[in-house]
Parts: structure tokens; sequence; C-alpha cells
């Protein structure tokens, strides 16, 4: 299968996902999640989801806990809407691309504030 076709098959799984996460489950422990992406296996065999939540670290594996809890309904609505000769199994984790990419942000900042103004960066003589 297509590199190209599997990332529309993850986009069909986020956005199907998304809906009925919103709209149908009713699991107080699955709070303001957000999916972020979904990565598909050539085969169709399994669908890895990728979700941010704000919250702490024990919130946040909780979140993931029961997501992963309730992803054998949420295949199963993926099969009702999706129409797919094959479903993938479903699988959440976190994505830590969102937590890297401030850390960075916050890396960077406190680099330009502890430049002195006027510096050109270059050395004296």
């Amino acid at each position: 299968m297509t590199a190209h076709r599997t990332r529309k098959i993850g986009d069909l799984v986020v956005e199907v996902l998304a809906r009925v996460l919103r709209e149908e489950l009713r699991d107080p422990r699955i709070g303001f999640v957000t999916l972020t992406g979904a990565e598909v296996t050539p085969d169709l065999t399994l669908a890895r989801v990728y979700f941010s939540i704000l919250g702490d670290a024990a919130s946040r594996e909780a979140t993931a806990r029961a997501l992963n809890h309730a992803a054998p309904f949420l295949r199963r609505r993926l099969a009702q809407e999706a129409r797919l000769r094959r479903v993938p199994e479903i699988r959440f984790e976190e994505d830590a691309s969102l937590e890297s990419g401030s850390r960075v942000d916050a890396l960077l900042r406190e680099i330009s504030s502890e430049r002195e103004p006027g510096a050109g960066g270059g050395e004296e003589a």
C-alpha cells in the first residue's frame, strides 16, 4: 500500500475518532483530548493514534489508559463509519512533540534573555 493511501486512511481514522470522542463517548476519565494524528501500518493491522491533553503527567497517563480501554468500542464505530475492508487495531499514544516543542521554545527564550543587548556574537580583538 502506498504512503499516500496510508496517510489518507490515518486522516480518516483521526476524523472519525475525534467525532466519536466528542459526540458519543461518555467516559469521565477522558477530558478535553485533541487527536493530533495517526500512523497506520501499510497492511492496516495497526493505527497509532496520537493525542494531546493539558494537565500533569498523572492525568495524561490516566487519559491514555481510558482511551486504550475504549479502543475496542472506537474500532467498532470506525468500522461502521469508514467502511474499510480491514479496520486497524487502535492504540493511543501521547503526542510528545508538543511538549518537546514548548521545551525548545523555553530554551530559546532563556538564551535570548541571557544575551547582552547589542552583543554581535563575534569575538573581541
